[in-house]
């Protein structure tokens, strides 16, 4: 099942995307959960200065007909379109170095100095020459480099004010 929802996962954000950029707002995150009979489709949608219902509405119209269309899922599904809220995925590397010197948590496939769930201010988003890519967390002092293929998921922590001055 996992390989399944990853594949509708894939193929709804190649569907959805250019249709909710077309309206000036950005798709965060797409999330598939299969229920007993039908899917649960959930597009996170935003924009400079968030996203009103009537966003949500208009988007679900649009990424509605277009998944019917394409025949994805190929099942029966509910389709769910909302803000991120204060607890925002982070998914792309646009999105670490949007939200530098904000407060994230963390989790990695394996520890890494001990520890697997870092919660802290990402201080830095690296790329090196190779096209390696590391997050520099600061733990209440404590400096950790976490490299972003070992992290499982990143969120922002979900605090009204999120930069840290």
């Amino acid at each position: 099942m996992g390989f399944l929802k990853t594949n509708y996962e894939n193929r709804i954000w190649e569907i959805a995307e250019p249709a909710i950029q077309s309206e000036g707002m950005e798709l965060v995150c797409v999330e598939c959960i299969q229920m007993k009979s039908r899917w649960i489709v959930r597009l996170y949608i935003d924009r400079e200065g968030g996203v009103t219902i009537d966003d949500c509405a208009l988007i679900s119209d649009q990424v509605g007909d277009l998944l019917d269309v394409n025949d994805v899922p190929p099942e029966a599904y509910t389709l769910e379109i909302s803000s991120p809220g204060l607890d925002r995925p982070l998914v792309k590397d646009k999105d670490f170095i949007r939200f530098l010197g904000s407060r994230v948590v963390i989790q990695t496939e394996h520890k890494i100095d001990g520890i697997r769930n870092f919660k802290g201010i990402l201080k830095d988003y690296r790329v090196d020459e190779r096209g390696g890519k590391t997050l520099i967390i600061d733990l209440s002092g404590k400096i950790c480099t976490v490299p972003r293929e070992a992290v499982l998921k990143a969120n922002l922590e979900g605090l009204l004010d999120h930069k840290i001055i």
